[in-house]
């Protein structure tokens, strides 16, 4: 498909969609200019060997599902003070 047959299409357009796709093309520029080039395997191990070791949360927690519920209890008391008003 050539450039002047994706113009032709968009013609057939409302003038409401024709605005939208060019928002939504002018929008594919911005985030292209931020996407990196994808990293080999050994840029990878090479990235995390330079890394300092993590401290896990809650790493006595073995069962993965009790894990997860342990911290959306600890998140949902955080943010009960915005949720309920409290700020």
């Amino acid at each position: 498909m050539t450039l002047s047959d994706i113009l032709d299409q968009a013609k057939t357009l409302s003038p409401q969609e024709r605005k939208e796709l060019a928002k939504l093309l002018i929008d594919t520029l911005d985030t292209d200019q931020s996407v990196s080039p994808a990293k080999t395997g050994a840029e990878i191990v090479a990235l995390l060997e330079t890394m300092e070791p993590i401290e896990f949360v809650d790493p006595e927690i073995d069962n993965p599902v009790e894990w997860v519920k342990t911290q959306r209890r600890k998140r949902t008391v955080r943010l009960a003070p915005y949720r309920d008003g409290d700020q």
